[in-house]
């Protein structure tokens, strides 16, 4: 995506390449939900990708098509079919030099909101992300109550992984937990990874790499979780 500055001109060729997003809200039915996607602009106004999202606390994942157009204001609209099949449509503004933007989505009884950020130059193999990441995340887990973490993991290049976690479960905070466990990065840039604080349940994440590697966006995909979260260089 790219720069909304002034005296920027945006056209559909200025979005193209290879993106991730994460979005949370309330969906059509009023249930909370949560996703991450990978999505590819062609620079003529088409996207695919595929998508992994909790709806209420039910994983579901799937590939996704729409179609986009940007204004010369480097504002834009797009669509992309969601779960069902059905169109989705979301309003967008572009931002950081080609590097990402903000998304909220307009169809009635929504309210969701996203933020993206082009996947750049990234080597997308477990030692391509052998890195220490702080990480972020927040959500919600039914029968628990609102769910808030911050942390920081060590990526072995090797698909091991190791740090600490400072979790707030509904309020109970449990802090500085040490965390070990696994993840596997594909070819395409997308992930998987399991982790396991100390005296608790394995977390299981799904990840789409952005930032040129510096940075992992994840969804939660334990049932009965709508938490998203981000790993940062």
């Amino acid at each position: 995506m790219t720069s909304g500055m002034a005296g920027a001109v945006c056209t559909n060729a200025t979005l193209k390449g290879v993106y991730g997003f994460i979005s949370v809200g309330l969906n059509g039915s009023g249930v909370p939900a949560s996703n991450v996607t990978q999505v590819t602009a062609d620079g003529n106004g088409n996207l695919t990708g595929i998508t992994t999202k909790s709806i209420n606390g039910t994983i579901v994942t799937f590939t996704a098509t729409g179609t986009y157009q940007v204004s010369t204001n480097c504002t834009g609209s797009a669509t992309l079919t969601n779960q069902d099949g059905q169109t989705e449509h979301d309003n967008f503004v572009l931002n950081n030099g080609n590097k990402g933007g903000f998304l909220i989505q307009t169809d009635s009884n929504h309210v969701e909101s996203a933020i993206a950020a082009a996947q750049g130059t990234a080597t997308c193999t477990n030692l391509g992300v052998k890195h220490t990441y702080s990480l972020e995340a927040t959500g919600l887990h039914i029968g628990v109550g609102q769910i808030a973490a911050v942390g920081q993991l060590a990526l072995n290049g090797t698909g091991s992984l190791k740090g600490t976690i400072t979790i707030s479960a509904n309020g109970a905070i449990s802090s500085s937990l040490p965390v070990t466990g696994s993840y596997l990065i594909n070819s395409n840039c997308t992930g998987t990874a399991t982790f396991t604080p100390q005296g608790q349940s394995a977390i299981n994440i799904s990840i789409v790499i952005v930032n040129a590697g510096k940075e992992l966006m994840f969804v939660e995909t334990d049932n009965n979780t709508i938490v998203t979260g981000t790993l940062q260089q």
